[in-house]
């Protein structure tokens, strides 16, 4: 169906695809691995037209269509759901769209994939999970024979990853085929037949998934052994308290969440998706109404009016949907890193481009950013190097409770040990941090107390023997035990 012969592309110096060379069969699901910035993403956006190779062939079967699954949402927000999953290639009648057959189509695939997204409701909407259930509805299309799936699951629940993984063998045994790109690499030896890995542009390795666990495909993509993942707990104990949540309530998801957050204190927040967590963390921020409650943030009550007087008082956020309201992939790293703090890169009022590249260095520097250019582009940067820009631009600001919400998402495993090791350094510096993960490997590694919440309440904490990933699972989902 597929083949892909001595692919190379170039970014001014910059090599991210070198020479790579595979193919693909009907009916076969293959697996591609890497670090981020090994050239996964661009190998996809080569074979969709998105970007043009420096050099190379691609060779598809006469017929054959693809159907996209980006990394990052490809959506129009101020559009209805059905808007978008037909977008470009609208249905029509006597010359005229027809709304009503393009809502019955997009019911029925939601329908396949077992979810309940109104077709009529606007993305904007949307949380990221319901995003990317109409990334998937979009790609549903019969015609196409041929899907690339960049990071599908990092958003989704078990549930909803075995929901995913059904359609997929269904696909396949039509006889399509799938390229499937994670982090995730136990997700990726039970769906996929063979596993390409790409290390720094260059294809390293394709096997059958079934030689390789996990260790070695993590031991290919980073050319070494890697040690354990998670580091030790914080050296000192908890601090006085940093923040205080009393019966927060906002809108029609948070109604009523209690908690204290101790100065070097990493704090876990565990839940199943529609729980709340996120649009907590936003009203404390300020990014959404807060409805009722109390905010204290070192023993101070506070009530913020806007995002800039949470960071004035020392509050950081990096926000689940990165690209919708972490970063702007149209600006430099430079320029994303200090767009919180650019007041203090001002000389006299005007900017200071110098002290701008330095910090950018810095950071770039520190976070391992790949390229470490200040004036690159970040729509240029892999996703996990964008998240490093992203958490880089939260550190500028200097704060004393820093927020992560979904810090890994779409992280390869190096990665993710760098992103654990700062989470744990600010901890060490005496930073209050607040960690909403849905991977409980994650929360249970990082954490010791989680609080668990459900319909938009805590359900309750674990800590201590009754850490476990069933004790967060039963508050989870509300079974009495």
């Amino acid at each position: 169906m597929l083949r892909v012969e001595n692919l190379t592309k170039c970014y001014d110096a910059e090599t991210a695809l070198d020479h790579v060379s595979l193919s693909l069969d009907a009916g076969r699901i293959l697996g591609l691995i890497g670090e981020n910035g090994a050239g996964k993403s661009t190998f996809t956006k080569c074979l969709t037209g998105v970007v043009r190779p420096t050099s190379g062939t691609i060779s598809i079967d006469p017929g054959v269509s693809i159907g996209w699954i980006p990394q990052e949402f490809n959506l129009v927000p101020d559009l209805t759901v059905t808007e978008n999953i037909f977008l470009g290639r609208e249905k029509s009648r006597f010359g005229l769209l027809d709304r009503a057959a393009m809502r019955r189509e997009a019911e029925r695939r939601f329908r396949k994939l077992n979810v309940e997204i109104d077709p009529d409701a606007l993305v904007s909407e949307l949380p990221p999970s319901g995003k990317q259930m109409v990334e998937f509805a979009k790609a549903l299309d019969e015609s196409h024979r041929l899907l690339l799936m960049d990071e599908p699951t990092t958003i989704l629940n078990e549930e909803e990853t075995r929901r995913l993984f059904a359609i997929m063998r269904e696909f396949k045994a039509a006889g399509g085929s799938i390229i499937y790109i994670s982090h995730k690499l136990a997700e990726v030896r039970e769906i996929c037949d063979e596993i390409a890995v790409l290390r720094d542009g260059v294809l390293v390795s394709v096997s059958p998934a079934s030689e390789l666990d996990p260790a070695e495909m993590a031991r290919r993509m980073v050319g070494r052994e890697l040690s354990h993942m998670f580091p030790e707990p914080p050296a000192n104990p908890p601090g006085g308290p940093a923040l205080e949540v009393e019966h927060l309530k906002s809108g029609r998801a948070v109604h009523d969440v209690s908690f204290t957050l101790r100065h070097g204190e990493i704090l876990g927040v565990a839940g199943l998706a529609g729980a709340g967590r996120t649009e907590m963390a936003e009203a404390i921020m300020a990014l959404r109404r807060v409805d009722g409650g109390t905010i204290r943030v070192d023993g101070r009550p506070v009530k913020f009016r806007r995002p800039s007087d949470a960071v004035a008082a020392g509050l950081s956020y990096l926000p689940e949907d990165r690209q919708g309201s972490g970063i702007l992939p149209g600006f430099s790293i430079g320029e994303n890193i200090t767009l919180v703090s650019l007041a203090r890169y001002c000389r006299g009022g005007l900017l200071c481009p110098a002290s701008i590249r330095e910090a950018a260095e810095r950071y770039g520097h520190e976070f391992q950013i790949k390229p470490n250019r200040p004036g690159a582009l970040l729509s240029e940067l892999s996703g996990g190097n964008q998240q490093k820009v992203a958490m880089a631009k939260g550190l500028d600001t200097r704060p004393r409770i820093f927020i992560f919400d979904e810090p890994t998402r779409g992280v390869d495993i190096a990665a993710r040990r760098d992103i654990y090791e700062f989470i744990r350094k600010c901890a060490d510096d005496g930073v209050a941090c607040l960690l909403i993960s849905s991977d409980m490997e994650e929360i249970l590694g990082m954490c010791r107390t989680v609080m668990v919440m459900r319909e938009g309440r805590v359900a309750g904490f674990r800590s201590g023997e009754k850490l476990t990933q069933e004790e967060l699972m039963y508050l989870a989902i509300g079974v009495d035990r």
